[in-house]
């Protein structure tokens, strides 16, 4: 389901509370792409499928919030000091992303110097980076804060699924199904390797399930008053970290750094 038809799903349910400008002028956002620094309005409207008379006046409303800054040479909007504020705002307010910086880097001093640690929580059907703590060898996962995972394929967003309750999960399922009908069967097989996997070793494993050429094993972690749910992980590339590096070496010190976060009491390696 895409974001329109999700908006247009909740406009068609009556929802009387539910701003559809302020979701449109949300969308405008979140069009800007990691390493992309300018669109246009044509650029924007192709990207959310609204009109472009919609979106002149949603960026000129953006642009006087400074949320969004304008150039006149080039006819282009960049985002502005107000989005970094609100990002950073977020950021702040996430204390397990400043508590996880220590475990992150504790997970990367392992006996593999290609392994990146991350922590991620969900948003719609993504496993978004909040904490990452990367190799510094020339060959790594390049992933920053802010990247996105897809929930049902990667190992961190099934570490994420397997600690939610059984209704939260079938939503998430759900969704996930709506938005790709073709994928429905693998979707489920996805789902019952998660819980396999999290029943028989405490983790999810992704080996090349999201993408060929990535490793990487997950935890959930909860915040330490229960209310919301994030997954942490260790990862590299395949050809540098194998499946049996990850759950020999990596496995168990993983756990303890999900603990540690989860109570925050730090538990001594054995």
């Amino acid at each position: 389901m895409s974001k329109d038809e999700l908006i247009d799903d909740i406009e068609a349910d009556g929802d009387r509370k539910f701003v559809t400008a302020l979701a449109r002028g949300l969308d405008v956002l979140r069009c800007f792409r990691p390493y992309e620094t300018n669109l246009t309005n044509q650029e924007i409207a192709q990207r959310t499928g609204l009109p472009k008379p919609t979106i002149s006046r949603l960026t000129h409303t953006l642009r006087k919030l400074d949320y969004l800054v304008y150039s006149e040479r080039t006819g282009t909007y960049r985002l502005g000091a107000g989005v970094l504020s609100l990002g950073f705002g977020v950021l702040s307010g996430m204390e397990i992303a400043d508590r996880a910086q220590n475990e992150l880097k504790a997970l990367c001093e392992g006996p593999n110097p290609n392994i990146t640690a991350a922590l991620a929580e969900h948003h719609r059907l993504s496993a978004v980076y909040i904490a990452v703590h990367r190799s510094k060898q020339a060959v790594a996962l390049t992933i920053n804060v802010g990247a996105r995972l897809p929930i049902m394929h990667s190992a961190i967003g099934r570490a994420i699924l397997v600690a939610m309750n059984e209704a939260e999960r079938g939503h998430i399922i759900q969704l996930a199904k709506e938005s790709r009908p073709e994928d429905s069967a693998r979707i489920d097989e996805s789902m019952e390797q998660a819980l396999a996997d999290y029943a028989e070793y405490g983790l999810c494993t992704g080996f090349g399930g999201w993408r060929k050429e990535v490793h990487g094993i997950a935890v959930p972690v909860k915040s330490l008053n229960n209310d919301r749910i994030f997954g942490l992980n260790v990862g590299g590339p395949s050809f540098l970290v194998s499946p049996e590096e990850l759950m020999d070496a990596y496995a168990e010190p993983l756990k303890r750094a999900a603990q540690n976060l989860s109570s925050g009491v730090p538990k001594e390696e054995p």
